[in-house]
This record gives C-alpha cells, structure tokens and sequence, in this order.
C-alpha cells in the first residue's frame, strides 16, 4: 500500500505526532505500535519484557523505542513519559487473563489499578499530553449474564479479580477526568482529554498467551495434541484485532482534534450476531485447520468464569460513526492464516493484514479513511 494511503488515515493526526504506549510488547499493544508506527508516528513503548517466545513484538521488529519497565515503578515510568514529551498516551498494559488473577489477585490489583493511577499521575507533570486512552475490558461490567448488551452507563463490577481491576480502572478513569482533566475547564485550567475503551474478545495473529482460547488451539493443534476445552457454550463478542484499534486510533483522533465532547467511555465491539459460543469457535477454526482435536475439560472445581457477555456499541456506531470491518467467519479465517503461515514458514503476515484491512475499509468508505 502507498505510503500516503497509510499517513493519510485518521485525518492524518497520527503523522509525526509523539505517541506514548504503555504495554506495547503485548498482543493488542503490538499491532497497535505497527500501525502507529505506519502512519508515521514517533513512538515510544513502556512495557514488561515479552513473556512468550516467540511473541509479536520482537517478530515485528519495529523501527521505534522501547523501555522495559513495570507500570508500577513510578520514577522510571515518569522519567520515561517526562523525556519523551508525547502528544497522545494509549495505556494497554495490564495483567489481562482471569484465571491468572484468581492465583495472583495482588498483582492484578497493582496492575491493573495502582499501575493506571501512576500512569495518570506521570501525565499530570507533562505538559505536551494533550489526549490520554485508557483501554480496559468489557469485563468491567456488573455482568448478570442477560442477552442485552452493556452500555457505557451501567454499572461497573466484576466476579473475579480481573474484571473487578478493570471495573475499578473505569472508575478511577472517570475520576479522574471530574477531578483534574475536567471537561467544564478545559483549555481554562488543563489541555488534557480523558477517553475510555472498553473491547471484547479480541483474537488475531501474535497472540501466545496462556488460557486464551486462540492461542490454545494453536499450541495444541502445533503439536499435535488436544486442546482442552472448559466452557464450550460460553458465548462472546468475538472481534479481530484491528476492528477496536480502529476505534481506539478513532478516539485518539477526535482526542486531538479538541473534540471534548468525545473524553468518555467508549464500547467497541462486532454486531450481536458475531457473539458466538465458543464451540461455533472451534468450528470456524476447523475448516482451515481439520486436524484439532477437542477434550472437553469437565471438571468442576474450575473458578468461575462468565457464560455470556455482549456489548452495546450504540454509542460507537452513532456518535462516532465507528463500525467493524472484518465480522465473522473472516475474522477467524485471517486468524488462522496468520498462525498457519507463521507455523508453517516463520512468515509474519501482519503487515500484509494491516493494508490489507485499510484497502478494505478504504472499499466501505469507513470515517477514518476519508
């Protein structure tokens, strides 16, 4: 793809813009500083060094800085945006599997809640930041299981460690933005807009993290062994990875644009067709990959995980003008083809898959490429 194609989307905002990314060497931060970097913006990466090998940061090999440093260390997570002088900050880094928090619920907490407020409190001593996206889960929800999808207005909660750290990041998100980057007294007392972004179940190429179902079958079907299936008929808002960064890069825009109106919360997610139960999953997954093998893990001594959840993106799809490109089965084919070429020939399709998704959107007319 032309090199002014990719520069030019998003109004062009991005270009030559500083932008700082906490947890970039994860799977969303990853694809996020690939695109980023695309467009021609400088970017700067704080993150824990990549826990997996291989992993789709250092596959990348990315032309842009990188610091590997807890969010919890509050002198070199401040010396690192303080030096940097960014326009724009996306805070991706987060301990972000549930089952893990069950087994190490302080330091999801530390993470996930004290590592976001010491991220806001480095931004309030830099003055260059003038927009900051702090991007939590769908889980922040109080889920009660319904059919209904969950808008930006109801109440925030959690079963478990994780999607209770995430319910709290919302809470402190909107804290913070009354407290001191207040809409009222903007550009009177601050220059700061505060969003927030809210996914659900995001898969793609580059992801190798544990008990995520994806990379799950990949592993299993690699090896040629089983993979273990504990909930079949838990249902979620399956989306490709690019559909919420398209979002979150879209509120980044508006962000920068002075656009106050838009420093609020915000779901991102694929139509309520594409909620799927896992099973319907696994099926989509089989028919570029007919070799895996299923065992279904029946134990019930499993810690509780949500059965169903769905999003509401109303706000997105009206507001915004925000809508998902890729949508089932192609988010699962590219899925697939992505691992499969990479397993089969170390080949590292996401630079094929970014243009290839902007071509597409290109196609629909989607607002961030006009």
């Amino acid at each position: 793809m032309d090199k002014m194609e990719i520069e030019d989307l998003f109004g062009g905002v991005y270009y030559g813009k500083r932008v700082f990314i906490t947890g970039h060497t994860g799977f969303k931060g990853s694809w996020l500083a690939l695109w980023l970097t695309k467009m021609g913006a400088i970017v700067r990466g704080y993150s824990l060094a990549p826990k997996t090998s291989p992993n789709h940061w250092e596959l990348l090999n990315l032309n842009m800085e990188s610091i590997f440093g807890d969010i919890g260390d509050t002198l070199k997570l401040g010396t690192a945006i303080r030096n940097f002088k960014p326009d724009i900050v996306f805070h991706l880094a987060a301990q972000a599997i549930v089952r893990y928090s069950y087994e190490h619920p302080v330091e999801t907490y530390e993470t996930n809640i004290i590592g976001t407020i010491k991220l806001f409190e480095a931004c309030r001593k830099v003055d260059s930041i003038r927009a900051i996206i702090n991007v939590t889960s769908d889980k922040c929800y109080n889920n009660k299981e319904w059919v209904y999808g969950y808008r930006e207005n109801d109440a925030m909660g959690g079963f478990d460690p994780y999607s209770s750290s995430k319910g709290c990041s919302e809470i402190l998100t909107s804290s913070y933005r009354n407290s001191y980057w207040n809409i009222d007294k903007y550009e009177i007392e601050h220059k700061v807009l505060l969003a927030s972004c809210r996914a659900g179940n995001v898969i793609g190429g580059g992801d190798w993290g544990q008990d995520r179902l994806i990379p799950d079958i990949v592993r299993a079907e690699s090896k040629g062994e089983e993979v273990i299936i504990r909930n079949p008929y838990a249902t979620r808002p399956w989306q490709h990875v690019l559909d919420p960064l398209s979002g979150y890069l879209l509120i980044g825009q508006k962000l920068l644009e002075q656009q106050k109106s838009f420093a609020k919360a915000w779901n991102f997610g694929p139509p309520n067709e594409d909620s799927i139960p896992v099973i319907k999953v696994l099926e989509f997954m089989k028919e570029l990959w007919p070799n895996i093998k299923v065992l279904y893990d029946k134990t019930t001594t499993n810690p509780h995980e949500t059965k169903f959840l769905r999003l509401d993106c109303s706000q997105a799809y009206f507001e915004l003008q925000w809508k998902p490109l890729w949508t089932k089965p192609r988010v699962f084919q590219k899925t697939a083809i992505w691992y499969r070429d990479y397993i089969i020939s170390q080949a590292v399709q996401s630079y094929a898959q970014i243009d290839e998704y902007v071509t597409d959107a290109k196609k629909q007319q989607l607002i961030w490429t006009k």
